[in-house]
């Protein structure tokens, strides 16, 4: 009820600040952001780019090869490859997604897949080659050469363990922020608040190592090895958002949801694999924090920690910049009128 004297519009005024008003505003867009980018990401997954490789006699393989090569919208990257043995291992090291073996001796071939790259990508490659060799007037098998794991049915155990880990990473760096102020009042706090964070990190990777592992028995690997990714993805994650609170107050939590929620999750390849996303989230994903660690616990889990390299190394990029702009931002002096926050 307004108060005597005060008209509504002066009460609303009172009521709703203009730092207020534009904090809506800005929910507002990450939210329609969030719709679109997840709507858009995976609506309508289409194949691009699929790696898949020939295995033929010489004189077929270069008529497949153009065949799958012709499949509209450069849908294939087709390739050759001498015998099954040295495909089937081009698959487990992440080099392609499937292999046409071709029977020399008659017309049943044998197309080779891995779920555990994302069977979203294994039925693609399944609907291609199979239309292709119809044409051929020939048919294929399917060989699952690496199967997903029996509590893992979908495949999107490892995408939902990086999404767990992201989640507790900014959570937790909000909430630090939140109860001790954006920014810390001087180096000392900044290290009190980045080795919390380092302890909290480790504990939550462990933690969602033993729950997908021994307790769920949702994904297979090593528990030392999903630890030690889990510790890089909840640190890298929470540094950046602790670093963009102090950059940007409580506006900073809003752009690691942008990030790491809105941009990162469609774009992981949990749901679909990048050939089949859009360009602008096949392009981002394996630069985000989501994307490298899904790659990461999938070859952890299924492909015998091939190509860990490059999505540790985009972790540790993300976790060195968080770290450092969270020093350059404390040692840096508050702007006039602005008191630095005494808490830890």
């Amino acid at each position: 009820m307004a108060e005597p004297g005060k008209g509504f519009t002066s009460e609303l005024r009172d009521a709703v600040t203009p730092r207020a008003f534009l904090l809506v505003v800005a929910v507002l867009l990450l939210q329609l952001g969030f719709i679109t980018s997840y709507v858009g990401a995976l609506h309508h997954p289409k194949p691009h780019q699929l790696s898949i490789a020939v295995v033929a006699p010489p004189e077929a393989a270069p008529k497949l090869v153009a065949a799958l090569e012709s499949v509209p919208d450069d849908a294939v990257r087709a390739s050759t490859a001498p015998d099954a043995a040295t495909a089937e291992q081009r698959i487990k090291d992440q080099k392609i997604y499937a292999a046409w073996v071709v029977d020399p001796a008659g017309t049943k071939d044998t197309l080779l897949v891995a779920d555990a790259r994302g069977p979203a990508a294994a039925t693609a490659a399944q609907t291609i080659v199979s239309q292709v060799a119809a044409t051929q007037q020939r048919t294929v098998a399917v060989d699952d050469t690496i199967p997903l794991a029996a509590g893992d049915a979908e495949g999107l155990s490892a995408f939902y363990l990086v999404v767990g880990w992201c989640v507790g990473g900014y959570l937790v760096a909000s909430i630090l922020g939140i109860s001790a102020g954006s920014r810390p009042a001087d180096t000392g706090r900044a290290v009190i608040r980045l080795g919390t964070l380092a302890l909290y990190s480790v504990a939550a990777g462990l933690g969602g190592a033993l729950i997908i592992g021994p307790i769920l028995g949702a994904l297979p690997g090593s528990i030392a090895a999903l630890t030690g990714l889990g510790t890089l993805v909840v640190f890298a994650v929470g540094a950046v958002t602790m670093a963009l609170e102090c950059l940007f107050d409580v506006v900073g939590i809003g752009l690691a949801v942008l990030i790491f929620v809105v941009l990162g999750n469609p774009s992981a390849g949990g749901v679909f694999p990048p050939p089949l996303l859009p360009a602008f989230w096949r392009a981002i994903g394996e630069w985000i924090p989501n994307g490298a660690g899904t790659s990461a616990a999938r070859s952890i889990a299924y492909l015998d920690s091939t190509n860990l390299t490059v999505p540790f190394l985009v972790l540790a990029a993300w976790a060195v910049v968080g770290v450092a702009v969270t020093f350059l931002a404390v040692a840096r002096k508050p702007r006039l009128g602005r008191p630095v926050p005494s808490g830890t």
